[in-house]
């Protein structure tokens, strides 16, 4: 109900889904519908490769395929929304794993120079073994 008759792109604030999402803005970036038809329209289209919606299986193939439209209806089974601006409480689970990965990215992120040593700054979790019970536990970057 909160988002019938909202366009994509269209901004809707936190406190309207929960208490605890209050001083959140989040904007509305697409979704699919009941049959996974991708928003926005349920127009055909001509896609080529670059699309969201369409990969290709050879160069230069192109493929009509209906997809639905920008205004949100009763019809649409799931959102995509991105947090505009931040409220005073974190979202639990949501910033878990966002430290970077590849070397560069990490001297990036930490703002180190080429004498530091990246592999100190690695962030390394503690995984146990899905198939063995009494397997030794690993780290994992």
């Amino acid at each position: 109900r909160i988002f019938s008759d909202k366009k994509i792109a269209q901004e809707v604030p936190g406190y309207s889904l929960c208490d605890e999402l209050k001083g959140y803005i989040f904007r509305i970036t697409g979704g699919n519908d009941k049959q996974g038809v991708l928003v926005p329209y349920r127009v055909c289209f001509l896609l080529t490769d670059g699309h969201s919606c369409y990969r290709t299986r050879r160069a230069g193939d192109r493929q009509r395929k209906a997809v639905c439209g920008c205004i949100v209806g009763p019809n649409i089974a799931v959102f995509s929304l991105v947090i505009v601006k931040q409220g005073e409480n974190d979202i639990p689970g949501l910033k878990d794993n966002v430290l970077p990965k590849r070397a560069t990215k990490i001297g990036s992120f930490f703002n180190l120079g080429k004498e530091d040593d990246v592999r100190k700054y690695v962030v390394r979790k503690e995984v146990k073994s899905a198939k063995k019970e009494d397997a030794k536990p690993y780290t994992k970057a």
